[in-house]
């Protein structure tokens, strides 16, 4: 694994899909909380409108990879934060259209540090994309994707097969996911393919 020396940022900008927030997303956030005093999270893929096809991973797109709504994201990544133990006051969580990246800066400010995760080419894309703005991108750490660990379609498929899924996921995503009958929802999107 590449590391990149660490740098301490007054604010940081760190950006996912999370759905479903697991194991490995809670490192790689508080990965970008631990380089900053204040970390904005932004959640990517916020509403069709703003989800986009990219050839470097067209299934980013489709309904069955986002069954969350980007208010269920953010009570997840919410709730997950503050179990780990931060404070309301040491981070933010609002819409990150990467798919549209001349949107960004109506949500995020542009003059801070921008975390990224590179495992595959649509990292790298996300990389061009930050760079083409001019804005400052530290990449947290660079693997192949062999090496990357939990994704969400592991998480979702786990769900499909009835296959152990709760200890991949923090506590509290556990209890919102059965409280808002997540299961059922990722089997009907199933369905429709």
């Amino acid at each position: 694994m590449k590391h990149v020396k660490e740098i301490r940022y007054e604010t940081g900008v760190i950006h996912g899909r999370f759905q479903i927030l697991h194991n490995d997303h809670v490192k790689f956030l508080l990965a970008g909380k631990k380089l900053c005093n204040h970390l904005i999270v932004g959640i990517t893929n916020p509403d069709p409108t703003l989800t986009k096809v990219h050839d470097s991973n067209p299934h980013r797109s489709t309904l069955i990879a986002n069954p969350l709504t980007y208010y269920e994201r953010y009570v997840m990544v919410r709730e997950t934060l503050l179990e780990k133990g931060l404070e309301l006051s040491e981070f933010s969580i609002v819409p990150f259209p990467i798919n549209v990246p001349e949107l960004l800066k109506y949500y995020v400010p542009l003059d801070v540090a921008f975390f990224l995760s590179i495992y595959d080419d649509w990292g790298r894309q996300k990389k061009k994309y930050l760079e083409s703005l001019g804005l400052r991108v530290h990449v947290l750490w660079e693997v192949p994707l062999e090496e990357k660990g939990l994704s969400g379609s592991d998480i979702r498929d786990s769900m499909l097969k009835g296959e152990s899924w709760e200890n991949l996921l923090p506590t509290t995503v556990v209890k919102l996911m059965k409280k808002w009958n997540i299961i059922n929802r990722i089997n009907q999107l199933s369905e429709n393919i």
